[in-house]
């Protein structure tokens, strides 16, 4: 193999190796100005834009035992990886696609599971992990003090009933 192209592919496998996600995109569509707009939001949550060759992708994703995401590795493509928030850089990319409507999710892959871009858009939808977090330890304290109550209810029924004076 040539020189360039195994650096390419060491370059694209750094890239992969970095999160435990990766989103590729379409850019076609998107200006210099949008990709610096775009990466300034990305920092937020410390990922990356990249752009890279097809064919570096597909023999990087392959080394690294990703899924097969061939249908989507036609036209130009991008990847978004880095951070560990993927759930963040979902909303952050369907942000981006509302207010410019440029960019294209082709499809994601989170902890080696292929995603569709519906599937993409749907955990951006998704409260942030601190507010589920707060919603689960919340339903866990509900479902805590009813038994509680329940419980004391069924002591202060058996117990016998004070003489009167």
């Amino acid at each position: 193999m040539r020189a360039e192209k195994q650096y390419l592919i060491s370059e694209v496998d750094t890239h992969l190796k970095k999160s435990d996600y990766v989103i590729l995109t379409n850019f076609s569509k998107v200006t210099v100005a949008d990709t610096a707009e775009l990466r300034k939001r990305l920092a937020a949550e410390k990922a990356e834009f990249h752009v890279v060759k097809n064919s570096s992708l597909r023999v990087a994703a392959k080394a690294l035992g990703l899924p097969e995401f061939e249908s989507a590795l036609a036209g130009p493509t991008a990847v978004i990886v880095g951070g560990k928030n993927s759930a963040g850089v979902a909303k952050i990319l369907k942000k981006f696609f509302e207010d410019k409507q440029k960019l294209e999710i082709k499809v994601g892959v989170l902890d080696k599971k292929l995603y569709s871009a519906a599937d993409l858009s749907k955990i951006a939808d998704l409260p942030p992990f601190e507010a589920l977090r707060a919603q689960f330890l919340g339903l866990l304290k509900s479902n805590a003090g009813a038994f509680v109550r329940v419980l004391d209810a069924k002591v202060k029924k058996d117990q016998p009933a004070a003489p009167a004076a």
